[in-house]
């Protein structure tokens, strides 16, 4: 069963406590999520140029207990998916640490707890003046089981003027400086000795020997394990121009995201985000050669994932996948968020832009700029049947307001004093307005 799965990589748009139940036990290599975080905001945004916008809610008016209510079906959803040789990373702050902390306890327990990761980064300065400034978010990882999981070493390398390094040279030329010996074995040492990494001072102390690489240009080298501390990825705000940027609230870093897959997956492993928003750990997964699956319930934040992963925003291009769960049906359309199905309308069936400014019922949902057809037009939508005259009237005046001759309207369904509203309005001449219903979109319509 799981090699069928795997034939492709997938996209699943849909609520991940439902979605996680279709997937085969133990078929899942290593899952990273960033799950709203519990800080009562709620986020407008605008997706990159062409203003998509998306509410983003992380209101948990039930406070913290409700919210951990949400959160831990889901975390044992994915437990029951991970592999016995698997890793999970969960990403959060200060607001719910603790609370986190003791239900991946109760689910992991806590003898498979491998690192609080403190992941260090700049940003605005805290304007209280009695707290300290708030710079790090926690990536709390825990391994399904910690004698066999997956695990990479990673490295860094310490760049050291050598004009301030004081480091020892031994018989060959090579430079290196010395640690404590700490808990290695006789055995160990044995193994170091034969390997020239043994240092015994004056008083005939052992002390463990670490290279370091001198440059061309004036450093020392020291290669040095990364320790649970990141204070070397930057916060996508420190790179506002970087290609990566798509405008999402909480957009990680890809550096981020590649440490961790580096960390603990192999190539041709399967990497699993259940909260995947604007798709960072897919991208990331696609480009190491790792398989992947990605799980978000907003349709919105599907279709940016597809198109960064189809290279439309430069990013990685003949990506083979799957997309499993948009809405295809006029009921499944009905149940969309008004912020989804206005995206849904205007973004993914009509290929427009979302409009940046609206005034109540008279504004404009979307455009079309001159760039996708030969003269501007206006759209607007909504999400209710037997759209009648009046809003024919308020659009045809957003219209001109505009200075578009040409306009249209979505909808389920239109009266019959809409349909003679636009008649007339074609036969002044003035403007040509178009009423299209969502079965269209979904059938047959084409602009």
């Amino acid at each position: 069963m799981e090699e069928r799965l795997w034939k492709m990589n997938k996209l699943i748009c849909g609520d991940n406590s439902e979605e996680l139940a279709k997937l085969p036990k133990e078929s899942v290599d290593l899952i990273y999520i960033d799950p709203p975080f519990f800080t009562h905001k709620k986020y407008e945004v605008v997706w990159g140029d062409e203003a998509e916008v998306r509410s983003y809610k992380d209101r948990w008016e039930g406070g913290i207990e409700y919210f951990i209510g949400w959160l831990k079906p889901r975390v044992q959803a994915m437990y029951e998916v991970l592999k016995p040789t698997g890793s999970f990373y969960l990403h959060c702050d200060w607001h719910a640490n603790a609370h986190i902390r003791i239900m991946l306890d109760e689910i992991f327990g806590p003898e498979n707890f491998l690192n609080e990761i403190v992941w260090n980064y700049e940003g605005p300065q805290s304007p209280s003046p009695v707290k300290f400034a708030s710079k790090h978010d926690v990536i709390l990882r825990y391994a399904k089981s910690i004698k066999d999981c997956v695990a990479n070493e990673l490295y860094y390398f310490d760049k050291i003027p050598i004009s301030e390094a004081q480091f020892k040279q031994d018989e060959v030329g090579r430079y290196f400086y010395t640690l404590p010996k700490g808990d290695y074995t006789d055995e160990s040492i044995q193994k170091l000795e034969k390997e020239g990494r043994i240092f015994r001072t004056s008083k005939g102390t052992i002390r463990i020997k670490y290279f370091v690489e001198k440059t061309q240009d004036g450093y020392f080298l020291r290669k040095k394990k990364i320790p649970d501390v990141w204070t070397d990825i930057p916060s996508l705000g420190l790179i506002a121009q970087s290609k990566e940027v798509l405008g999402y609230p909480t957009q990680k870093p890809e550096a981020l995201l590649e440490r961790i897959i580096k960390a603990s997956s192999n190539k041709g492993d399967v990497v699993l985000d259940a909260f995947c928003g604007c798709g960072t750990t897919v991208a990331v997964a696609q480009r190491l050669g790792r398989r992947w699956i990605g799980v978000d319930i907003s349709p919105t934040a599907i279709k940016i994932m597809q198109r960064r992963l189809e290279g439309r925003l430069g990013m990685i291009e003949g990506v083979n996948y799957e997309v499993i769960g948009l809405p295809t049906t006029v009921e499944e359309v009905r149940k969309l968020e008004p912020f989804e199905f206005q995206n849904w309308v205007v973004i993914d069936k009509m290929r427009a832009n979302a409009s940046r400014k609206k005034v109540g019922d008279m504004g404009l949902d979307g455009y079309y700029p001159r760039s996708i057809l030969t003269e501007e037009a206006g759209i607007q939508v909504k999400q209710s049947d037997g759209v009648g005259r009046n809003v024919i009237d308020n659009f045809e005046t957003a219209l001109k307001r505009a200075g578009y001759k040409k306009g249209y309207i979505v909808a389920f369904s239109f009266s019959s004093g809409a349909y003679e509203e636009v008649a007339r309005i074609k036969n002044k001449g003035e403007l040509d307005i178009k009423l299209i219903t969502v079965e269209e979109l979904l059938t047959k319509h084409k602009i």
